[in-house]
C-alpha cells in the first residue's frame, strides 16, 4: 500500500514511533554532522533546517504554525532562559545564534525526519522521505525474521491468550451443540458471527486482507487482545445460550440466538473491550502488515512506542522460541491448573 506521509499524521507517527527504524536511518542518513549536540541529544536550528531541506526560513515557518502540535510531540522545542544561555555558551558562535537572540526553535533528530515528511517544497526532503521508506521496510523485516504474518506471535502475552481462547471456544461450540437448534454448519455460521460482532468482519473477509491461504487458521494471526475480546464474546454467549435453553425447557432458534448476540455486541460491559480489540487490530495491521480493514478504517490510530517494543524489540520472540522457554511453559501449567 503506497503511503504518502506528506498526508497522513499515521504513517509518519507510526515511522517516529518506532526507534528501531530511527536508529536505522540516523545511521543512514548521517545528518546529524549538520546538528548540534546538546543535553544529550543532536538538535538542529531552523536555520540548519533550511539548509538541509534547500527551503527558505518562511517555508519552515508555515509549517511549524500548521503541525506545531505534532513537531512538539516529536521533539521541537522552544530554548530561552538559562537553557538558551547555555546553548549560546557553547554553540552560538558554530550556529549563526546572536548573541541577542532571546529564544531559538531546535529541531531533535525526530523532529526533523518529522518537518521532512511534511515538507513538500523540497527536493531533499523528497529524497529523504523515501530513504526512510525503505529503512522501514528493512528493519520491519529484519526485526519479523522476513516476514510479518504471523507478528502477532512474537508478543509475549500471544500464548497465553491464545491457550485461554481455545478453552472459551470450546465451551462455545459444546453451547451450539447442546443448545441450538441447527445444523452442523451452525459452528461456521457463528464463528463468522462472533467475528462480525467483534471486528466487523467474516472469516473469509479477514482472509482476504491479510492474504491468508485456506491451510492458515485466522486465529493464529490475531493478537492477544483480539484473542481476549473473542474469548470474552464467546464466553458471555455461550453462558447464555445454555441460561435461556435451560429457562425455556429447549434448544435455541436461530433467530433466538441472533438476538443474544446482537445485545452482546452493544453491551456498555464488552463495549471498551471490543473497541480496543478494533482499533489494535486495524492500527497494528496497517503498520506491522501493510493491510487496511476498510470497514475498521475509522478505528486507525498511530501505532505507539510500547507496540514496537513488544513486536520487534528485546523481549519479543517467535513462536517457537517460546514454546521452549521455561518461564512460558510455568505460564501453561497454572492456566491448566485453573
Amino acid at each position: 500500500m503506497a503511503r504518502n506521509l506528506t498526508t497522513s499524521q499515521t504513517d509518519r507517527q507510526n515511522i517516529l514511533n518506532n526507534r528501531y527504524a530511527i536508529e536505522k536511518v540516523r545511521e543512514n542518513l548521517e545528518l546529524r554532522v549538520s546538528g548540534t549536540e546538546f543535553e544529550g541529544e543532536f538538535v538542529f536550528t531552523k536555520m540548519q533546517v533550511v539548509d538541509l531541506m534547500g527551503i527558505d526560513e518562511r517555508t519552515v515557518e508555515r509549517y511549524l504554525s500548521s503541525n506545531g502540535e505534532e513537531l512538539e510531540k516529536n521533539g521541537y522545542r522552544v530554548l530561552k532562559g538559562k537553557a538558551l544561555k547555555n546553548f549560546k555558551l557553547a554553540y552560538g558562535a558554530d550556529t549563526d545564534v546572536g548573541t541577542k537572540t532571546s529564544v531559538l526553535g531546535v529541531f531533535s533528530f525526530r523532529a526533523l525526519l518529522n518537518i521532512a515528511m511534511l515538507v513538500t517544497e523540497s527536493e531533499r526532503a523528497r529524497a529523504i522521505r523515501s530513504r526512510i521508506l525503505d529503512v522501514v521496510i528493512d528493519v520491519m523485516a529484519e526485526k519479523a525474521g522476513g516476514h510479518t504474518r504471523y507478528i502477532n506471535q512474537r508478543d509475549k502475552d500471544y500464548l497465553p491468550a491464545a491457550y485461554q481462547e481455545f478453552s472459551y471456544r470450546r465451551a462455545f461450540t459444546d453451547a451450539l451443540k447442546n443448545h441450538l437448534h441447527m445444523g452442523n454448519h451452525k459452528y461456521a455460521v457463528y464463528t463468522n458471527k462472533v467475528y462480525q460482532a467483534v471486528f466487523n468482519e467474516n472469516a473469509e473477509e479477514y482472509r482476504r486482507i491479510l492474504k491468508l491461504v485456506n491451510t492458515e487458521n485466522p486465529r493464529d494471526t490475531m493478537y492477544a487482545e483480539v484473542l481476549q475480546a473473542i474469548a470474552s464474546f464467546e464466553s458471555g454467549i455461550a453462558h447464555e445460550l445454555e441460561a435461556q435453553a435451560t429457562k425455556l425447557g429447549r434448544k435455541l432458534l436461530p433467530s433466538e440466538l441472533d438476538d443474544i448476540i446482537a445485545g452482546a455486541e452493544n453491551s456498555p460491559y464488552l463495549r471498551p473491550v471490543l473497541e480496543s480489540a478494533r482499533v489494535k487490530m486495524a492500527s497494528r495491521d496497517l503498520c506491522f502488515r501493510d493491510a487496511l480493514h476498510h470497514k475498521l478504517e475509522s478505528y486507525v490510530q498511530s501505532v505507539p512506542e510500547s507496540d514496537f517494543e513488544k513486536f520487534l524489540g528485546e523481549t519479543s520472540k517467535t513462536l517457537e522460541e517460546r514454546l521452549s522457554d521455561p518461564e512460558t511453559l510455568a505460564v501453561f501449567k497454572r492456566l491448566k491448573d485453573r
